[in-house]
């Protein structure tokens, strides 16, 4: 798939906190994997923004908070990466979704995502990856349907020690998933 030769942005938003996240060490492989033209850039952590609180937010939003919205605004594309936590995404991840759904203008709104998701088990996330495409719906961000990325077994792919994709399958299809979603944009 050929795609656009203007230079396209990419920014990740990481749904694990854990220092030695198999997922971590995915979002960190992205720009390697990326087509040419294409950078991946990380957004803030997460762990930085405070649970949601309507009074909190009445105060003002949480600096971390804005600058991950604007980031997201000035990037082409978003890719989430995140772990499935009892058949859904993690709380922190929806905590950082439900901080972003309530800035104007709306960050995710027209955007297109990627998602992958990983687990130890052979459906790979499917489930978080389900729920976290709901949540999307309600943002009026426009995800990419294929390929789809979810690593069963991610701990047979992914070197914890040196945070690598061992996998060179699972490598490949990360690439071709980011070139589609460089073409979306």
């Amino acid at each position: 798939m050929a795609h656009d030769p203007r230079p396209v942005t990419l920014v990740t938003l990481l749904g694990s906190l854990r220092s030695g996240s198999l997922h971590a060490a995915v979002a960190r492989a992205l720009p390697a994997l990326a087509p040419e033209g294409v950078t991946v850039l990380a957004l803030g952590s997460i762990a930085e923004l405070p649970h949601y609180d309507a009074d909190l937010q009445a105060v003002g939003f949480p600096p971390a908070v804005l600058a991950m919205a604007d980031a997201i605004r000035a990037a082409d594309g978003v890719v989430v990466v995140t772990p499935e936590y009892n058949y859904s995404v993690p709380g922190s991840l929806k905590n950082a979704l439900d901080w972003l759904s309530r800035v104007t203008p709306q960050p995710f709104a027209g955007k297109p995502v990627a998602i992958q998701t990983g687990s130890p088990g052979m459906i790979g996330g499917a489930h978080a990856q389900y729920h976290l495409r709901q949540t999307m719906v309600f943002l009026d961000a426009h995800v990419l349907n294929r390929p789809e990325i979810m690593i069963g077994g991610m701990h047979d792919k992914i070197d914890a020690e040196t945070g690598t994709i061992t996998d060179r399958t699972t490598a490949d299809l990360i690439g071709q998933q980011l070139a589609a979603l460089a073409a979306m944009a």
